[in-house]
């Protein structure tokens, strides 16, 4: 009998975690032309099985992600073992199309577990549950004796990935075709069997049950019940690699997605696309340097500040939240001065985060920042510590009227309304 480990326990490492790499690398990275290339351009399987003895990456590509994702303030990793193309990237005893025995002739996923755990970095691994490339891949849906022979594929191969590697501590499933449900899968049978093996493990909700977390992908969008998730998303805009598609994200960018999912209690997954040889992208390698340098001075507002407050949009930045503090990160720094409006706490201090104190007024919902240097501290975003009395709030709206009963405010001031 496996440990039993609820839920909570489970969740907790990956509920601080905040920043993970995602890796998608596979025969396709080859072609260069996403991966979905295969089916996109309706290459033939015995055309497409050429890459795999074409193949040969470079030892060590693992190990410089790993040095990557450490350096960029990321704690863990996910890595694609098997994409739709159906080509694994281990030593499996069930599907021979893989890259121990064609062009790379080594065992990727252990060369990437490996590579995780010297970095301390938590270990993930991404399984398609579609296979463009088994025989029974496109037949299953409609063909009882295909579905029971994919179903004990699929079984055995997750089998293989949770029993080969020791501690694995997140189960990425993507690729519900053209099965898509989880009695077609029969994933409580197998997510049970994945437990038994790996009783602390993570599993996300893409074998068609909720499991452990939520999986928005290219979208941040909060789950505000309560429920773990996490928004995977692209550097550009594929998840192979693909370099005809040069329209990466900035610096700034992902630190404003590393804020949207702190402040909705969630994490961010980023993708790269390595090269054929496992190189990863320069404008990707250029950005992440530049966000863990970022993150050494204000992670605090990141990694910590996850309690989900009440916000408005501002033209200058946005906040995150933790008990009565909130972090302003501001992207657009506006001089000497500026204001924040809609706050409905008593401001008790304002300062540059890690720094000095700033000066500042607060007239009825508007809070005036003054004295500020005239450019901005943190070229990227700039993060101002807010300290408030009781549960942070801000509160703007169009429809608002003007009272004279807020608590907090002088006699002499006037509050609002929504």
């Amino acid at each position: 009998m496996s440990e039993h480990i609820d839920q909570n326990q489970r969740l907790e490492w990956f509920r601080n975690a905040r920043f993970g790499m995602f890796i998608h690398w596979g025969l396709y990275a080859q072609i260069g032309r996403h991966e979905w290339v295969m089916n996109r351009e309706r290459i033939p399987i015995p055309e497409y099985e050429q890459y795999a003895d074409t193949w040969k990456p470079e030892p060590g590509a693992a190990r410089e992600w790993a040095m990557l994702a450490k350096q960029s303030g990321m704690r863990y990793m996910v890595m694609t073992t098997k994409h739709h193309e159906g080509f694994s990237l281990w030593d499996s005893k069930l599907n021979e199309y893989n890259s121990v025995n064609r062009g790379p002739g080594r065992d990727l996923v252990a060369e990437y577990v490996e590579a995780c755990r010297d970095e301390g970095l938590k270990v993930g691994l991404y399984y398609s549950l579609g296979d463009w490339h088994h025989p029974d891949g496109h037949t299953c849906k409609n063909d009882e004796a295909a579905r029971r022979r994919f179903v004990d594929y699929t079984h055995g191969l997750v089998r293989e990935l949770m029993t080969n590697y020791g501690k694995i501590d997140i189960l990425w499933y993507d690729g519900q075709w053209p099965l898509t449900t989880a009695e077609e899968f029969e994933s409580v049978k197998l997510n049970a069997m994945v437990r038994e093996l790996q009783p602390s493990i993570l599993i996300n909700n893409r074998s068609d049950i909720p499991e452990d977390f939520g999986t928005p992908e290219n979208q941040i969008i909060a789950d505000t019940s309560g429920r773990m998730w996490e928004a995977c998303m692209t550097f550009n805009t594929s998840w192979g690699y693909t370099p005809i598609d040069v329209d990466f994200k900035s610096t700034r960018e992902v630190l404003s997605m590393l804020r949207q999912v702190a402040s909705g209690g969630g994490n961010l997954l980023l993708n790269i696309g390595p090269d054929p040889s496992g190189g990863v992208p320069e404008p990707c390698v250029n950005s992440l340097l530049e966000v863990g340098l970022w993150l050494k001075e204000y992670g605090k507002s990141i990694y910590e500040a996850t309690d989900m407050c009440q916000q408005e949009w501002m033209l200058t930045g946005a906040f995150t939240f933790k008990n009565s503090t909130m972090y302003f990160h501001c992207n657009r720094w506006p001089g000497k001065e500026f204001s924040i409006g809609g706050i409905r706490n008593k401001i008790m201090s304002v300062k540059l985060m890690n720094g000095s104190k700033i000066e500042f007024e607060q007239i009825a919902d508007r809070l005036i920042l003054k004295g500020l240097p005239e450019k901005a501290p943190n070229a990227l975003v700039t993060v101002i510590e807010i300290e408030v009395e009781g549960k942070p709030l801000q509160v703007l709206g169009f429809g608002y009227k003007l009272v004279r009963n807020d608590p907090w405010l002088p006699e002499t001031s006037a509050g609002y309304e929504v």
